[in-house]
C-alpha cells in the first residue's frame, strides 16, 4: 500500500531545504576572512592591470 503524504509538511520541508541551498550559498560568498578579501582584490586589480597592459592604442583610431 501507498504512503500517505501530508502536502503542507512536504511543500514546507521543500522551502526548508531551498533556504538552506541559499544559505550555504551566501555562506560561502560572504563568509570569508579580512585577509581572503584583500587577497582576492588584490588578484583582480593585478589581472586588470596586466589586461590594460596588453591593449594596443592606436593614435589614429577613433575608438
Amino acid at each position: 500500500m501507498t504512503e500517505v503524504v501530508n502536502l503542507k509538511r512536504a511543500r514546507k520541508a521543500k522551502a526548508r531545504k531551498a533556504e538552506e541551498a541559499a544559505a550555504a550559498q551566501n555562506r560561502a560568498s560572504f563568509g570569508r576572512s579580512k585577509s581572503e578579501k584583500t587577497l582576492a582584490k588584490a588578484q583582480k586589480e593585478d589581472a586588470a592591470r596586466k589586461l590594460d597592459g596588453h591593449k594596443r592604442h592606436d593614435d589614429d583610431s577613433n575608438f
